[in-house]
């Protein structure tokens, strides 16, 4: 694109840079999940933006970020839709490619009533972002106060893209999302890691039924070389790891209505107050109530807060308000 046409962030907020996925969400409301071979009546059609790299790039910019994307869309009608979306929030996306080959991505989700959700993903574009595509933007790496990543997209340009931040000097959050192996090199370069208690288990082996269990699974991970871990609970709230110790975050209570992109919200808030220069536990408080607001609204992007949302909920929550602002970076 031509870098006259992007709307840019405004020069006072902390550069974010975010690499990932950006999907279409065709979203099923229904009474309930169906069961395997099972065929469901009724519910609810809606479309929606997503993808996790894209609902954390809404999300973090939302928070307060300037917000640089590198991603692919395909050349197709759910790529413009997306692009302008992308815009529309305030996000940098001279760096998202428009690919000639590949479709964008498509992301299939059935909500029950609850709140919990089944996804299925076609990734297209998204299984072609390149380490060519983020080396070719190693400025931005250079630029950013944090670099924010997850696994829908090529290991190979996750690793590439941590290296890079490395590089610069740039404290890396990985969002081990949707769970896979993980090299030790690449966990090396982790300044925080922030799975779910599913993600949790799948990289440790360790049945995260408890704050016991979730302190044991984060002790692994720190243990592989990443200096910070945050394992979020859902409701109960987030446990935090470092090596000052093992700290328990609570969640705020509401009543969910979609759960859908909850994580995404926590990991583009916690990437925002760490580019800020926040301490981790500050944090992590105040990504756990972005992620506490996301889940009483429908769809991904669309339930993210904004920042003054966030500190008002972390008032009215009773929750330990975001304090002790630090300028410098993280050291990565």
């Amino acid at each position: 694109m031509n870098s006259k046409t992007i709307a840019k962030p405004p020069s006072h907020r902390p550069p974010v840079l975010v690499i990932g996925s950006s999907n279409t969400d065709l979203i099923l409301r229904a009474a309930r999940l169906p069961n395997p071979g099972e065929t469901i009546l009724g519910g609810e059609f809606a479309r929606a933006a997503g993808g996790k790299g894209a609902n954390q790039a809404v999300a973090a910019a939302r928070a307060g970020g300037a917000v640089t994307l590198i991603a692919r869309l395909g050349r197709d009608a759910y790529g413009d839709e997306a692009l302008a979306g992308f815009v529309a929030a305030g996000i940098d996306v001279e760096r998202v490619v428009r690919d000639r080959r590949h479709p964008s991505g498509v992301a299939l989700i059935l909500v029950g009533r609850g709140g919990e959700n089944s996804i299925a993903v076609a990734s297209g574009a998204n299984d072609h972002l390149a380490p060519a595509d983020v080396r070719a933007a190693q400025a931005a790496f250079r630029r950013a106060r944090a670099v924010l990543l997850q696994l829908e997209t090529p290991l190979a340009t996750v690793a590439a893209s941590a290296a890079l931040a490395r590089a610069a000097g740039t404290p890396v959050v990985l969002n081990p999302a949707p769970a896979r192996p993980l090299p030790a090199r690449l966990l090396r370069l982790v300044y925080l890691l922030t799975p779910n208690e599913h993600e949790a288990e799948q990289l440790t082996g360790v049945a995260v039924k408890d704050e016991a269990a979730a302190a044991r699974a984060a002790g692994d991970l720190l243990a592989r070389g990443v200096q910070n871990v945050i394992i979020t609970l859902g409701a109960r709230g987030a446990l935090v790891a470092d090596a000052a110790g093992r700290r328990l975050i609570p969640g705020l209570k509401v009543k969910a209505v979609d759960t859908t992109g909850a994580g995404d919200v926590f990991n583009g808030a916690v990437a925002v107050a760490l580019a800020e220069g926040r301490p981790l536990l500050d944090a992590a408080r105040f990504a756990n109530a972005a992620a506490a607001i996301s889940v009483t609204r429908r769809g991904a992007q669309p339930s993210a807060p904004t920042r003054r949302e966030i500190l008002a909920a972390l008032a009215a929550g009773k929750v330990s308000a975001v304090s002790g602002v630090r300028r410098r970076t993280p050291s990565v």
